[in-house]
């Protein structure tokens, strides 16, 4: 038996867990590393710990399994997108890495549009310059710290720095590097046009591979640290969100995933290439050759749910304490108590503005249709819905595409809601199912390493041979037309309020 090493190199911690070829985990472990904030709206970390993280979870992964370092095949790495890391002309790091949240950028997303020209950046990137994505950062430390640009001899992504302590190698593959700006994603290569029109040296850039592409081996001096062999493979990886969907098995046309997560995400594979002229959503290169996946973003998701629960659901919160269960359980409970519509109570999850459909950062979050018969189970049943309505909106900006999901996996935490999921079938209006395996990201680059390793011909078998899913849940036909009626008042809330949110900004 052969076996694969996945490592999810994510914001607050590295996961690594050690996979047989059926998809079954063999040992995890996680470790956690900080995030520095030196002025508001920065976000920063340590790229050295990061791989000091990746060494512990594999050595750990490795000593608790009791495989042989010679069965491990290859490995894969997921990680966080968009962060910047800086190298020298030795390979040393020239200064934290501002990474994926930080918000520092405006003016630089201005100098790209103003040079470029957004509808251009659009045609090459598939998205409009935005402060989270690396090439805004790049120019910042540029216009900021110009002792440091001019001493630059390599940029890599968060997941590529780990691969180069590693292997030694400067690589990087299609997904994560659509999210730096600087890829012609319809061509999966790096843009000469806008490298040279914003004055940056392409021999910055690593190689782009495939994800699925071997791009070197473990080194000797990491094998020691880490107890892999040097013959151990390392395959392209991917970025945290395209390996999700390897791991989930959405690979193929008709698929797709929606996570309720902190913020919700709506993704879906397509085998052609479709771009949104008007930046709603983003479109990036997925993790199987020569496919690529569209993907909306609603800020707020399962964040609402956790604030009301914070603020409002004190004593559901103690009751959960006494009696040993979830208090997200509880509220699953009592929000069923409530009807479809929530007594004409509507919820918009606007709480850190909007991203799909609306591009809005002054829109706020807002109950609707208050009155004295409501009570808190109607609150908590709206803020479920709205959230839920907010992804239909993302959904809804895919199909004007022509990217139509024929069945949804639902991930992250509200994922685990059978309540939350029946509302995504309701409202989608196609099956939503889980997988059995909810290691997501990191069974996703263990996927592409069994490819790249020769263990399986192509992405979708070895999904077909690694993932299993639990029974799908339809939707209920009467419930369709009753959400379809509520689902079209709320999507007047935003145009109705758009010029209020602007004037209460301003207060």
């Amino acid at each position: 038996m052969k076996y694969v090493l996945g490592i999810d190199l994510g914001t607050s911690g590295t996961k690594t867990v050690l996979f047989d070829q059926e998809g079954t985990a063999q040992a995890s472990c996680t470790v956690e590393y900080p995030m520095y904030q030196p002025h508001n709206g920065w976000a920063e970390q340590d790229p050295m710990d990061w791989y000091n993280a990746s060494v512990t979870t594999i050595r750990t992964v490795l000593e608790k399994s009791g495989v042989d370092k010679k069965d491990v095949a290859a490995l894969g790495i997921s990680g966080q997108m968009h962060g910047l890391v800086m190298l020298d002309e030795k390979g040393q790091v020239l200064r934290r890495s501002i990474i994926w949240c930080d918000q520092r950028t405006a003016k630089e997303c201005d100098e790209i549009h103003e040079k470029v020209g957004k509808a251009r950046l659009i045609e090459i990137t598939a998205n409009p310059a935005l402060t989270g994505f690396t090439l805004s950062k790049l120019l910042w430390v540029r216009n900021n710290e110009p002792e440091t640009y001019a001493k630059c001899a390599h940029i890599l992504l968060p997941k590529d720095f780990v691969r180069y302590m590693l292997t030694g190698d400067f690589a990087t593959e299609v997904s994560d590097a659509s999210g730096m700006q600087m890829l012609d994603v319809p061509n999966r290569r790096w843009s000469e046009e806008l490298l040279k029109t914003l004055d940056i040296d392409p021999s910055l850039l690593a190689k782009v591979y495939e994800s699925p592409e071997v791009t070197g081996h473990i080194s000797d001096e990491a094998a020691k640290l880490t107890g892999l062999s040097p013959e151990t493979l390392v395959v392209g990886g991917a970025g945290d969100n395209a390996a999700a969907a390897v791991g989930t098995g959405v690979v193929e046309d008709g698929k797709a995933f929606t996570t309720i997560g902190t913020s919700g995400v709506v993704f879906a594979h397509t085998d052609k290439l479709a771009i949104d002229p008007k930046g709603r959503v983003h479109t990036f290169c997925c993790a199987v050759p020569g496919a690529w996946h569209v993907m909306g973003v609603t800020q707020g998701a399962g964040l609402s749910l956790k604030w009301f629960r914070d603020t409002f659901c004190g004593a559901e919160k103690d009751a959960a304490a006494q009696l040993g269960v979830d208090p997200y359980d509880l509220l699953n409970k009592e929000a069923a108590l409530s009807p479809i519509g929530s007594n004409k109570l509507l919820y918009a999850p606007y709480l850190m503005g909007e991203r799909t459909p609306h591009l809005d950062a002054d829109c706020r979050g807002m109950f609707f249709g208050l009155s004295a018969m409501h009570t808190r189970r109607d609150l908590l049943r709206a803020v479920m819905e709205g959230v839920t309505f907010s992804l239909a909106d993302c959904l809804g900006v895919l199909r004007e595409m022509g990217v139509e999901p024929a069945e949804m996996l639902a991930c992250g935490g509200g994922g685990r809601s059978p309540l939350w999921r029946q509302m995504l079938a309701d409202v989608f209006g196609c099956p939503v199912a889980t997988t059995v395996n909810t290691e997501g990201p990191a069974l996703g680059v263990a996927i592409l390493a069994g490819v790249g390793a020769g263990l399986y011909r192509s992405v979708p078998e070895a999904c077909r041979a690694m993932i299993h899913q639990n029974p799908a849940q339809q939707p209920i036909a009467e419930n369709v037309p009753q959400y379809a009626r509520v689902y079209g008042v709320y999507r007047q809330l935003y145009p109705a309020n758009r010029e209020v949110f602007k004037a209460l900004a301003q207060l």
